[in-house]
């Protein structure tokens, strides 16, 4: 199928202007508007930061990387006009962020969802000591509990096999977990989900609300990766709306704010006044005191094109959609997401993500990437043995029609007929059972360690977080015992052509890092 010439964005006012806005505020961007201010003053800075916010000097060079203005914008925090004060720029934007997702609260984060989700656990432990967390939470999560000292229990998502694909669990599966801790002694005061996931499969969020406040719990949900949802009508919709109680939003993956910036929203439901003022110290304790006034700028101007924006989502929703057909019509590529209603926990689908199966052209995803990458300078966001990930960002339009023809030439080039090999990851053994947590991940992490042979290490107490890829479900947290299925599991996985393991002291998983035995 041809890819549609309009596909390019529409610059003119009426396609930028997007749907009629309720608040008019959403038209101003109070805190970037707030730092031009500054800058047209041409301070003289006296002060942080050390280029002084000129390009002269010792900054000429950095003037000359990123442009003058740049340095202009990039202020220090505790500025009147800017940040200071109950009704400042940068509440306006807070509170103009906390409507456009639909939350109680808002906060801007310049660490990240990493810092969001650390965020998230140290608030969390306020209401008690349990987590019952999504086993394939992300290793920030995972450093959270640690630190909060949370005792997690664990589900476990559902897993495509074939392609090493960890989704994400259904409100039943959630409700057998829950009832099965609190029976076994270990009732969780929160729980931690993720969606959508890496491939784009969206959990029943308002289910699994439901499920978690009905056990007493509030329900965190990683919405890294759908910061944009909520925003077009062909978009599944905002966490915060569906009765998610924390959502840890990393703005800039498909938002359109710049790198390392994200945002953390509390839910409007029974647990916002308890989590609250749990959130606020939390935050204080992981913030830096020097956070980055460009990042922050970036989130403000981020919501806005957001909910100004929407003509431009539909562009993006439109050219994804085309690129999906483009594929289905090669027998050799097949679009992953067509086949997500077979999972009983994925309720809908991320249209600005594009998973695809290459299986059937008999050269691995990784090789597929690389490829693109030093040839053509395509980049995709990930690869599987089986899969590419394209990822499109919400308002724009990249060139699709070229990724694809340069797909179709690398799977026929003299290259790829060289490198034809399987690559599947259906050879890896089944998924094993952890084993039982013997002591917190706290006091594992922080105990004695000695580093032991594979051999020697079954029935001893892992030190670290260890995770095969695919799918990527951590195997052994900090705590766990590590058990004989667990050891053959990830040494299988490490010595294929496609796996490894993260977090392992060697790529070979030939010695493990445990408790030392007193």
């Amino acid at each position: 199928m041809p890819f549609p010439e309009s596909l390019t964005l529409d610059p003119s006012p009426a396609a930028s202007s997007g749907s009629p806005i309720v608040d008019p505020r959403h038209r101003e961007t109070p805190y970037a508007d707030a730092l031009e201010r500054h800058a047209e003053r041409a301070p003289i800075q006296l002060m942080v930061p050390g280029h002084g916010g000129t390009g002269r000097g010792l900054s000429a060079r950095l003037a000359e990387f990123l442009g003058e203005r740049v340095l202009q914008l990039d202020v220090p925090m505790l500025l009147e006009r800017i940040d200071l004060g109950e009704d400042s720029p940068l509440s306006q934007a807070l509170n103009l962020a906390a409507d456009a997702w639909g939350a109680r609260r808002t906060w801007f984060l310049t660490g990240g969802a990493s810092q969001a989700n650390r965020v998230a656990a140290l608030a969390v432990r306020g209401l008690g000591p349990g987590i019952l967390s999504q086993r394939s939470a992300h290793s920030s999560f995972s450093d959270g509990v640690l630190t909060a000292g949370l005792t997690p229990s664990f589900v476990l998502p559902s897993v495509d096999a074939r392609h090493g694909i960890a989704h994400g669990v259904s409100p039943a599966a959630l409700d057998e977990a829950m009832t099965s801790a609190a029976r076994d002694g270990h009732a969780a005061s929160a729980v931690y989900i993720v969606s959508p996931s890496y491939f784009g499969a969206v959990a029943d969020i308002a289910g699994l609300a439901e499920v978690s406040h009905a056990h007493g719990a509030p329900l965190i949900v990683d919405g890294a990766w759908g910061p944009h949802f909520g925003f077009h009508p062909d978009l599944p919709e905002s966490p915060t709306r569906l009765g998610a109680d924390l959502v840890v939003s990393s703005t800039h993956k498909l938002a359109g704010s710049l790198t390392q910036s994200a945002m953390l929203h509390l839910g409007d439901g029974p647990f916002a006044d308890r989590l609250e003022p749990l959130v606020e110290r939390a935050v204080t304790l992981t913030a830096s005191t020097s956070s980055s006034a460009l990042l922050q700028a970036s989130l403000d101007i981020a919501r806005h094109s957001l909910m100004t924006g929407e003509h431009h989502i539909g562009q993006s929703i439109a050219a994804a959609e085309s690129f999906r057909d483009a594929l289905r019509e090669d027998p050799r590529f097949a679009v992953l997401s067509d086949g997500f209603d077979a999972f009983e926990d994925i309720v809908a689908v991320d249209p600005l993500r594009v998973p695809i199966d290459v299986s059937a052209t008999g050269v691995s995803g990784h090789w597929l990437r690389q490829r693109l990458i030093e040839r053509d300078g395509i980049y995709f966001e990930m690869s599987t043995a089986t899969s590419l990930v394209a990822l499109i960002g919400a308002g724009t339009t990249p060139d699709l029609a070229t990724a694809h023809r340069a797909l179709v030439a690398a799977v026929d080039s003299a290259d790829a007929h060289a490198e034809r090999t399987a690559g599947d990851a259906a050879g890896f053994p089944a998924l094993p059972p952890s084993g039982p947590l013997r002591i917190l991940p706290r006091d594992a992490f922080f105990s004695a360690t000695e580093l032991v042979p594979a051999a020697e290490a079954v029935g001893r107490i892992s030190a670290d977080t260890l995770a095969a890829y695919p799918p990527g479900i951590p195997n052994v947290i900090p705590g766990e015992q590590i058990t004989a299925e667990t050891v053959a599991f990830l040494q299988a996985v490490a010595v294929s052509p496609s796996g490894y393991v993260r977090g392992a002291v060697d790529a070979q998983v030939s010695r493990f890092r445990v408790t030392r035995e007193v």
